[in-house]
């Protein structure tokens, strides 16, 4: 028996049947198919572009019973495909790749950052002088992505003359190294100086961006960096930012930067930026209300959904409702590029061509 589903298949919105050889889509006529879902509106499966899962951050450490439990939430939230840009354990475990009830995992290894440049004991603290031959190693382990932290929310000295913790020509160290052997770089930024160094080293994301110089933009446009702004992140910190009474120089910088994002989200796709989703936040599986941040802060619905699905899911060298791609779809009663609020209510999830709700 060959599972199938009907529907309007987005972003086109053509009315298609779409079946499953083992975790493959076809659309080769077959007999006996046995429609698992008739009607509505078919999304290719949703993706989280930052999200931490396994890391129980009260006590820092890594936890694989956590780790299958937030990959779980992700998934009976339509997620088919996370990528993890830093994780606390340093490496995904292969056991995820082999269980077919969790999302499919593409891994950036641990946090790279300078001597004391980041949460103590999170991420690896490399020298300068070896970030890029590091950068290099996780790579080649993760198989696709390492992940920098060029700029950190220490105190008063350093943060407050905006000077990234990384230099621009380690950065683009960095860059040269990894883009030579066939990965990508993905950077931890939330100052000026940090993302204007990153941008201009040709990095390949921007996690989070927070006051990121609007006149980079161009320049990620025409080189292809994606900014993931993490929305829902700043939007839960928000209102306790606001709260501090009196406020320190560090909560004003980060309730401005917070308060300015969805301004910068908006003019970054202005400037023809690819906007990817990514929540970097608790509780997981929340990608619904990363979309609908973005959809809020100016982006078309077609834009704002495809952030967490074909888009990311291109960005990411995944294809999505094609023949022979990956059988990882959400189906939902209303159209979602419409309404992004429908996307928090999924109708039907098919995972890896078998079917979770």
């Amino acid at each position: 028996m060959v599972l199938g589903v009907r529907g309007r298949v987005l972003p086109e919105g053509a009315e298609r049947v779409v079946l499953f050889d083992g975790d493959r889509v076809t659309f080769d006529a077959v007999p006996n198919v046995e429609f698992v879902h008739d009607g509505g509106w078919l999304l290719p499966g949703l993706v989280d572009v930052h999200t931490h899962p396994g890391a129980d951050y009260d006590i820092g450490v890594f936890d694989e019973n956590l780790l299958r439990s937030h990959l779980l939430s992700h998934v009976h939230a339509g997620v088919a495909v996370v990528r993890t840009p830093g994780i606390v354990g340093g490496e995904v475990p292969s056991w995820v790749s082999e269980d077919h009830d969790l999302p499919r995992v593409i891994a950036g290894g641990p946090w790279l950052a300078p001597p004391g440049g980041f949460f103590a004991g999170l991420g690896r603290e490399i020298v300068p002088e070896q970030l890029a031959a590091t950068a290099v190693e996780v790579v080649r382990r993760s198989g696709a992505w390492c992940k920098l932290v060029v700029d950190w929310a220490t105190g008063e000295g350093i943060d407050r003359k905006y000077e990234p913790t990384i230099a621009f020509d380690v950065i683009a160290d960095v860059v040269r190294a990894v883009h030579a052997v066939g990965g990508r770089v993905a950077v931890h930024t939330q100052h000026p100086a940090g993302a204007e160094a990153a941008v201009l080293a040709g990095v390949d994301s921007l996690e989070h961006g927070m006051h990121l110089p609007q006149r980079m933009l161009a320049t990620m446009a025409a080189q292809g960096t994606a900014l993931v702004p993490t929305m829902t992140a700043f939007d839960q910190g928000l209102a306790h930012l606001q709260s501090v009474d009196p406020p320190t120089w560090m909560t004003r910088f980060m309730r401005t930067g917070a308060e300015a994002h969805p301004r910068l989200v908006a003019a970054a796709y202005e400037a023809g930026v690819t906007v990817l989703a990514g929540t970097d936040s608790i509780p997981y599986g929340n990608v619904a209300r990363e979309v609908a941040l973005l959809a809020r802060s100016g982006l078309p619905g077609h834009v704002a959904v495809g952030a967490a699905s074909w888009t990311a899911r291109q960005y990411l060298g995944l294809d999505s409702i094609t023949e022979g791609a990956p059988a990882d779809i959400v189906a939902y009663d209303t159209d979602p590029t419409i309404d992004p609020g429908a996307l928090a209510h999924p109708r039907r999830i098919v995972l890896k061509g078998h079917v979770v709700v």
